[in-house]
């Protein structure tokens, strides 16, 4: 690879880095992670896993979403985007280190008697 391709590559990779942070900073905010796992610039194609408490979370397949809306509009050099938490499929064969959505007011108390659960109480 000449040292104008890697160059090329290297700023194509850090204006993603760059366009994550700026448009998707609840990512970090929540606890949750983004990282470049594939770029190509011959083809124009990203691959972002997102990670952390971004595996499963409710929200995250709008998130999704929206980094492949957005990022082939805002980088005239993406042609597609690949997303995802790496719990719905297997991204490389690297621990997906996810875990299963919780909700408020979940518990993780397994002596609870489900045919008991009334769900939330109302406040009033």
């Amino acid at each position: 690879m000449s040292t104008e391709t890697q160059d090329g590559e290297d700023d194509l990779k850090e204006r993603v880095v760059n366009f994550l942070r700026r448009n998707f900073p609840q990512i970090q905010m929540h606890g949750g992670s983004a990282a470049i796992r594939d770029l190509d610039r011959e083809t124009g194609e990203v691959t972002v896993l997102l990670g952390g408490a971004c595996s499963g979370c409710g929200i995250s397949p709008m998130t999704i979403q929206a980094i492949k809306t957005r990022m082939v509009k805002e980088i005239p050099e993406i042609n597609e985007v690949h997303a995802d938490t790496g719990m719905d499929g297997d991204m490389g064969g690297e621990s997906r280190g996810g875990t299963s959505p919780s909700f408020p007011g979940d518990t993780s108390d397994d002596t609870t008697d489900i045919e008991d659960d009334q769900g939330p109480q109302a406040p009033f």
